[in-house]
């Protein structure tokens, strides 16, 4: 697994990170690794067992509350683990800001994987964490992803 680079562009972060938040994000990291080999269970293990925590999925999925939210990436899970070989996955997180008990995460989750039984191939997904301090730990309350678009400003219909 590649070391996440979390201290790119801390821009809204006075200094580095606390040492708790910081292990928090290398959680995910692993975490997310894990989720892509198949494995959806040490990222649920990040996840605060709330009613608030929240769901906006690339794959569509919207949903609130752990236990909806539990279900869904056991799914999503269960699209990977066609193979159960270990997947490098990079999270590149190019914003981290706290600020009291709440924490988030701007940036973008890479690698190779097979979806669906599929060819493995590269996947980069755009992703916003937010985190919250509970009991001396922190905990993912929500998670908003996206398969990044084109940037229109590239095109030549703009």
């Amino acid at each position: 697994m590649t070391v996440t680079n979390i201290t790119a562009k801390p821009a809204a972060t006075a200094g580095e990170p606390e040492a708790g938040l910081l292990d928090a994000l290398r959680r995910t990291e692993t975490a997310v690794a894990a989720m892509r080999s198949g494995d959806p269970e040490p990222y649920i293990a990040c996840w605060a067992e709330r009613e608030d925590a929240t769901l906006f999925g690339a794959w569509g999925p919207i949903e609130k509350g752990s236990r909806a939210l539990f279900d869904t990436f056991r799914w999503v899970g269960s699209r990977y683990a066609g193979d159960r070989s270990p997947v490098k996955a990079t999270v590149e997180n190019t914003v981290i800001a706290s600020s009291g008990d709440l924490a988030y995460t701007v940036g973008f989750e890479r690698g190779t994987v097979g979806v669906d039984g599929g060819r493995k191939q590269e996947m980069v997904i755009r992703v916003t964490h937010i985190y919250r301090r509970e009991h001396d730990a922190w905990k993912l309350i929500h998670r908003h992803a996206d398969f990044p678009p084109p940037d229109q400003r590239q095109s030549k219909h703009h």
